[in-house]
């Protein structure tokens, strides 16, 4: 809660008094229908996702979200934004037996702070889906900025009523040693993190991200073992992350495969249209019309191939419009226009 009031007012502050970005035209309906509703994702799966840590161990935590793409690919299907794909359930089902199997090799288990973890991973999931979908519906383009600004006040006022009703009644004032630089300087470091991701993501892409993540689950969890004594790691919890793991690096592929696969054919329209323009050059320099005399003909077929002038754009242009400019062009120089 305090993350995201200190992340919406220094967001505020680059917006509306240093004027750093212009916010987006954001009408009532759209905060309504996009802002809200992610907002209070976000907000769930913070909640539920620090819950955890009151329970499990910080490395059971990280094997744990391993289960991330299972829930967005879940969450994805069922909202209707991707497809059920045999090789990507066959990916999701080997990263679902390596959570079971380092889950059961988990030492200090607890129900509890799984079952928290696990819901907040859902909810997390369920924010990705639901930014894809609401905002390029609604076509808004939020920088880290006027995300930060949009999102973080809204999400703050979510995590105050959890705050309000389940913890702020069992705090005790005297228990409670409030230093100004540790949360200070924590909440400039969860700003930090939200511009950085943005950032990574705005300069190198979402794959970068995920791998770059990866390297970052192995290192938490070797810190977590020197760092607090109760995250033991037991050879069932290795093999089980490390099947995770693999599930996870095919997904990734797969993913980054299907972007290439779909970036294909944008990049081949215009080889294909300048194949379909040769073709239809080549057969109109057979074609004569019924009107014109055989020595002009041969003379308007002949220059067609040389004389002809392309238009350095026609790429862009459809090829049945380029067939009739072709034979457009063909006839009026045949003519002698």
């Amino acid at each position: 809660m305090i993350h995201m009031g200190f992340s919406g007012a220094v967001a505020f502050v680059l917006v509306r008094v240093f004027k750093i970005v212009t916010p987006v035209k954001m009408t009532f309906e759209i905060y309504a229908t996009c802002v809200v509703p992610i907002s209070a994702f976000f907000a769930s799966s913070l909640w539920f996702g620090n819950t955890a840590y009151l329970h499990i161990s910080v490395a059971f935590i990280q094997m744990l979200k391993a289960l991330m793409p299972v829930a967005t690919f879940l969450m994805a299907v069922l909202c209707g934004t991707d497809k059920a794909r045999c090789d990507v359930f066959s990916n999701m089902l080997l990263v679902s037996v390596g959570v079971v199997i380092s889950s059961y090799g988990e030492i200090h288990f607890n129900i509890v702070g799984t079952v928290y973890q696990v819901t907040g991973i859902f909810a997390e999931a369920l924010r990705l889906v639901l930014t894809q979908v609401l905002l390029q519906k609604k076509g808004l383009t939020l920088n880290p900025i006027t995300s930060l600004y949009y999102i973080a006040p809204c999400s703050f006022v979510f995590l105050f009523v959890p705050w309000y009703l389940l913890e702020q009644p069992v705090m005790e004032v005297s228990q409670i040693q409030f230093n100004f630089w540790i949360f200070f300087s924590n909440a400039v470091c969860a700003l930090a993190l939200n511009f950085s991701i943005f950032l990574v993501i705005g300069r190198t892409g979402a794959v970068t991200i995920r791998v770059a993540g990866v390297l970052k689950d192995w290192i938490l969890i070797a810190l977590s073992t020197v760092i607090f004594p109760e995250s033991t790691i037991t050879g069932l919890n290795i093999i089980g992350y490390a099947i995770a793991l693999c599930g996870v690096v095919m997904y990734n592929y797969i993913k980054v495969k299907d972007v290439r696969a779909s970036q294909l054919p944008v990049e081949s329209i215009p080889d294909r249209i300048s194949k379909d323009w040769k073709f239809e050059k080549k057969s109109s320099d057979i074609y004569v019309p019924d009107n014109i005399g055989d020595n002009e003909g041969s003379s308007g077929g002949n220059g067609s191939a040389s004389d002809m002038n392309i238009d350095e754009e026609a790429p862009l242009i459809s090829s049945s419009r380029l067939s009739h400019i072709g034979r457009t062009q063909l006839t009026n120089h045949a003519i002698g226009k």
